[in-house]
C-alpha cells in the first residue's frame, strides 16, 4: 500500500478508534447499512475499489481522513470548511438580490454550517453538498452557475475556431528539427505527438475561458501557451495511446471551460480508435458539468450531436458490451452523482463502466486527491491531468497488480471453445445437454453448490449413453462474477448447439447429498433452479432458443416458478433482494 503513514489507523483494534471510525461513515451518510438505496453495497464498490485486508474504501485523501480521524480538529480540515463557507455565500451575494432573501439565506446556511462541524467528521465536500443542496431547495435556481457556464464555453469555442488558433496548432516549428532523418510513419507519429501535446497544454490555460478576459491571444502568446512544461509519472502513459490499439477510456470531467478543451482531446483520440467514455454529473453542482448542460448549453449540444448517451442507470454487461461495439467512438453517461467525485454513490452503470474500460483519465486537483492522493489502489489504471505551479501535472496510479479482469474478448473465446466440444459431440451423434442451476444463489456456499452439482452430472453420466453435459460449475473462475459469467453463457447457450436444456430441481439436489451421503443441510431444502437469480436469467434465454430451434427439450421445475428472481446485487451471484436482506 501507498502512504501508510496518512492513514492514521492503529495496528491493534481500539473501540474508541472504532466507533469515531463508525460515526465517520454515518455522519457523511455514507455507510451502506445506514443508507442501503444510496450508497453502492460492497460488491459495486469493488467494481472500482480493490479490497485489501477487508478494508472499508472512503471519498477523500489520505491526509483529509488522519486530518478527520486524529479527534483534534486541525487548522487544515477549519480551512477547508471555511472554504466551503466562503464559496455559498459567494453563490448568495452573486445570485440574490433581495435584501431580505439573501440575509435569510446566508443565516440559514450559517446555522447548518456551524451544526455540522461541530464535531470534525464531515468530509469537506460532503458539507458542500450539504449546503447546496439548501441553496437550491430554497431558492428554486435549478442550475444557479448556467449562465457563467455558458459563457466559458462559448468562449473556449470561439478560441478553438479562431483563424490565430488553428494556424498557431499546425505550425511547424524546432519540434521536428530532425524531419529529414524520420520515415514516412514516424514523422506521422510524431505529428500526432505534438498536435496532442499542444492540445493538452490547453488545460493549463484558465485564462483561455475566464470571463474577465474578452481577448484572444496573439500568434506568439499561444506558441508560449505550447511551452508549457508538463510534469509527472503520467506523461508517458498518457502518449502511450497515440501508439496503443482501441482502448476503451473513461473521462471524468471537471468543470466548464475546460471540457471543451477536453472534447477536443476526447475526439483526437476517438479518432484514433479508441472509445471515450465521457462521464458528467447527474444534476447541476457548481461549475462542473452536469447532464442538464449537455441538453441546454448550446456549444455542448453542438459537441455532443454524434455522440451515444448512456441513460441506463442500471444497464448490464451484456448490454453495455454490445453498445461499446458500436461504432460511435463518443459516449456521455452520468456518474450518478451530484457531488465531488464519489465512488461510494456513483450509479450502478458508472460502476460497470468503470470495471470493463481500459484506463481512466480524470480531470482536476479534487479529483486527483480522491484517485491518487490515497492509498487506496483501483480495478483500472487513473491518469489525472491537473494544473499546479505553472506547469501542467500529468499523475499516474497503476491498477491494483492482483485485480482480474476479463475482457469480454477472452470471454468470448472462453465460450467458443466449449461451442467447439459441442460441435465436435455433436459429430459424433453424441446428445448435448446444458445444466443449469445454484452455483452463487446461496450466499458463501459456492463450492458446496458446484460439488453438488458436480456430484449430480457425474451421475448422470453413469445412467446415459452418449451425452455430453455442461458443467458451468467447472468453469468457474477465481476474479469472475455474475456479470461475466451470464455473459460467456449466453454465448454458448444461443448457439444453437443444445439438444436438452435441463434445470436443477430439488429432487436433483437431494439425490446429490444422497450421493454424497450427507443430509440435506437446512439451507438447501426445497431449493431449486428457480431460486437461481442467473437460472432464472437462463429459462429466458432458454424460451427464446426454444423458439428458433422446436426440438430442443426443457427439462425442469415449470416455467411459472421462475418468476422469483430479477436482478443480481451489483458485482454479486445472488438476488438483488437477497443483498437488501
Amino acid at each position: 500500500m501507498e502512504n501508510n503513514k496518512n492513514r492514521s489507523v492503529p495496528a491493534e483494534k481500539n473501540p474508541d478508534f472504532d466507533a469515531w471510525f463508525t460515526a465517520f461513515f454515518l455522519k457523511n451518510h455514507i455507510d451502506p447499512f445506514a443508507y442501503p438505496t444510496k450508497v453502492g453495497a460492497r460488491e459495486q464498490i469493488e467494481f472500482m475499489v480493490y479490497p485489501e485486508n477487508g478494508e472499508r474504501y472512503y471519498p477523500c485523501s489520505d491526509k483529509m481522513f488522519g486530518a478527520i480521524m486524529s479527534r483534534k480538529y486541525p487548522a487544515f480540515l477549519k480551512n477547508h470548511y471555511k472554504q466551503v463557507f466562503d464559496k455559498i455565500m459567494a453563490m448568495i451575494d452573486e445570485l440574490i438580490d433581495s435584501e431580505y432573501d439573501q440575509q435569510f439565506l446566508k443565516t440559514l446556511i450559517e446555522i447548518k454550517y456551524n451544526d455540522e462541524i461541530q464535531t470534525g467528521l464531515l468530509i469537506p465536500s460532503r458539507l458542500e453538498k450539504r449546503l447546496y443542496k439548501i441553496f437550491l431547495s430554497r431558492t428554486h435556481i435549478e442550475n444557479p452557475c448556467s449562465d457563467v457556464k455558458k459563457a466559458a464555453n462559448k468562449k473556449m469555442k470561439k478560441f478553438l475556431s479562431s483563424e490565430t488558433f488553428k494556424k498557431a496548432l499546425n505550425q511547424i516549428d524546432d519540434s521536428l528539427q530532425t524531419i529529414e532523418t524520420l520515415s514516412l510513419f514516424d514523422l506521422r507519429e510524431k505529428i500526432k505527438e505534438i498536435e496532442f501535446q499542444r492540445l493538452l497544454t490547453l488545460l493549463a490555460q484558465e485564462s483561455l475561458w475566464a470571463q474577465e478576459n474578452p481577448k484572444i491571444p496573439t500568434l506568439s502568446k499561444i506558441k508560449k501557451i505550447f511551452k508549457t512544461p508538463i510534469k509527472g509519472n503520467g506523461f508517458f502513459h498518457l502518449l502511450e495511446l497515440m501508439k496503443a490499439k482501441k482502448q476503451k477510456i473513461l473521462w471524468l470531467a471537471d468543470e466548464s471551460g475546460e471540457v471543451v478543451v477536453d472534447l477536443l482531446i476526447a475526439k483526437f483520440l476517438a479518432e484514433l480508435g479508441h472509445a471515450v467514455i465521457f462521464a458528467v454529473k447527474e444534476a447541476p453542482f457548481f461549475d462542473k458539468v452536469c447532464l442538464a448542460d449537455t441538453r441546454t448549453d448550446p456549444v455542448l449540444v453542438k459537441e455532443f450531436e454524434n455522440a451515444h448517451f448512456i441513460h441506463e442507470k442500471t444497464i448490464s454487461k451484456n448490454n453495455l458490451v454490445k453498445l461499446l461495439k458500436h461504432d460511435k467512438n463518443i459516449y456521455v453517461v452520468s456518474d450518478g452523482t451530484r457531488e465531488t467525485l464519489n465512488l461510494l454513490l456513483t450509479s450502478t452503470t458508472f460502476s460497470r463502466i468503470f470495471k470493463e474500460v481500459d484506463c481512466v483519465i480524470s480531470r482536476g486537483v479534487a479529483q486527483k486527491k480522491r484517485l491518487i492522493d490515497t492509498h487506496f489502489r483501483f480495478t483500472q489504471s487513473i491518469i489525472n491531468i491537473s494544473f499546479e505551479k505553472n506547469a501542467l501535472l500529468v499523475t499516474y496510479k497503476q491498477r491494483h497488480p492482483d485485480f482480474i479482469k476479463f475482457s469480454h474478448e477472452q470471454l468470448e473465446e472462453k465460450a467458443n471453445k466449449i461451442i467447439d466440444q459441442m460441435k465436435t459431440a455433436k459429430k459424433k451423434g453424441i446428445t448435448v445437454m446444458f445444466y443449469s442451476g445454484i452455483i452463487g444463489s446461496i450466499p458463501g456456499k459456492i463450492d458446496v453448490a458446484k460439488k453438488i452439482m458436480s456430484t449430480f452430472i457425474d451421475h448422470l453420466h453413469k445412467q446415459s449413453a452418449n451425452l455430453f453435459i455442461i458443467n458451468p460449475s467447472h468453469y468457474y473462475e477465481p476474479g469472475m462474477d455474475a456479470d461475466d459469467l451470464m455473459y460467456m453463457w449466453e454465448i454458448v447457450q444461443r448457439s444453437t448447439y443444445i439438444d436438452i436444456w435441463r434445470f436443477q430441481t430439488s429432487n436433483d439436489i437431494a439425490e446429490s447429498f444422497s450421493l454424497l451421503d450427507k443430509k440435506v443441510p437446512p439451507e438447501w431444502i426445497g431449493k431449486d433452479s428457480t431460486y437461481s437469480t442467473g437460472c432464472t436469467k437462463e429459462m429466458r434465454i432458454a424460451q427464446e432458443v426454444q423458439q428458433e430451434n422446436p426440438e430442443m427439450q426443457l427439462i425442469g421445475p415449470s416455467l411459472d416458478k421462475f418468476m422469483r428472481r430479477n436482478e443480481y446485487g451489483v458485482g454479486s451471484m445472488y438476488d438483488q433482494r437477497l443483498a437488501d436482506a
